[in-house]
């Protein structure tokens, strides 16, 4: 679904896949995120068990979402969905789909994150495999929010979005441009990636879409040949894996875990942007595809708490 599967900012990328049809600011203090696991109850939830993607995908997702929610502890509260959103498929169990929320406590930057994963056999043969992780911040904080994709339409293919969303004009504001992407040497992992030969750069065939990644935003698609189908685990391994990790970390520092004031028009003017791109994700996306990937039953089940997520 694009985050991406859910993560409300690019995830209209499934739409070009084959579907089957069924104020000024300064950055002041470090707040307290912890740098390690908290006691907290385990809520069990297929979506980490990410059953369709390769090992090297999945210990990707895994070590991603483990390094998330130790580092935000106790500032993130239990998954409270209701269990046919955890997980639901359609009639024919032709297309499968996790959604993991946890939203942040009162004291927290953090709006919510979001994963989720999703599985569909196509009309052509093999199946398409999409697991996102994407988290959210407040308007009380003007830093960028996290995202990344993985897609995969057959074992010899990949797209990667990995991003860090930004939430003000850098046009009119560049030391936001500075603080969080020249500064940051973020545009060197793009490169870290593009440097290999079987990576090309990907292009959304929404506008939209495309006008809401920074400069410095890795969007790419990966192919091999079909007898080199090992390499592309090989390079989510090798490549993608450390590249993920060092953008999640940069996140973690300097966005999640950073306190930056804002005035009130300021946190006025930023929830209403937030909330303009949360509910086009939906009406641009989700409200498409899950339709066609689950049946309307479903998708009106789970589209309505995305709602209510995405708007409270």
């Amino acid at each position: 679904m694009a985050v991406p599967l859910f993560s409300a900012q690019f995830h209209t990328s499934i739409l070009t896949q084959p579907l089957p049809s069924s104020r000024s600011f300064s950055v002041g203090k470090r707040l307290s995120c912890s740098s390690s696991s908290t006691s907290m109850e385990h809520h069990e939830s297929k979506f980490k068990e990410f059953p369709y993607a390769s090992v090297p995908h999945r210990e990707l997702m895994v070590e991603l979402v483990s390094t998330m929610e130790n580092r935000l502890g106790e500032s993130l509260l239990p998954c409270t969905l209701p269990s046919h959103v955890q997980y639901f498929e359609n009639e024919s169990a032709t297309a499968h789909a996790s959604l993991y929320v946890r939203s942040g406590n009162s004291s927290s930057q953090v709006d919510f994150i979001l994963g989720s994963w999703v599985h569909c056999n196509l009309p052509t043969g093999g199946a398409l495999n999409i697991t996102s992780l994407s988290a959210y911040l407040r308007p009380s904080t003007d830093a960028p929010n996290f995202l990344i994709e993985v897609i995969r339409s057959s074992p010899t293919t990949l797209i990667l979005i990995l991003d860090l969303p930004p939430r003000k004009d850098l046009v009119q504001h560049p030391d936001y441009l500075k603080t969080f992407y020249e500064e940051t040497q973020l545009d060197k992992q793009r490169q870290l990636l593009e440097k290999l030969p079987e990576v090309k750069p990907y292009f959304s065939s929404s506008l939209y879409i495309r006008s809401l990644v920074s400069p410095s935003a890795i969007l790419v698609s990966i192919e091999t040949e079909p007898s080199q189908a090992i390499r592309i685990d090989e390079i989510i391994q090798d490549h993608i894996s450390p590249v993920a990790k060092v953008i999640l970390d940069t996140w973690l520092d300097l966005c999640a875990c950073t306190e930056r004031r804002l005035t009130d028009d300021e946190s006025a003017d930023l929830a209403r942007r937030d909330r303009i791109i949360k509910n086009k994700t939906i009406e641009i996306d989700l409200e498409s595809s899950f339709p066609r990937l689950f049946g309307q039953e479903v998708a009106n089940q789970v589209l309505g708490v995305l709602r209510e997520i995405y708007n409270s």
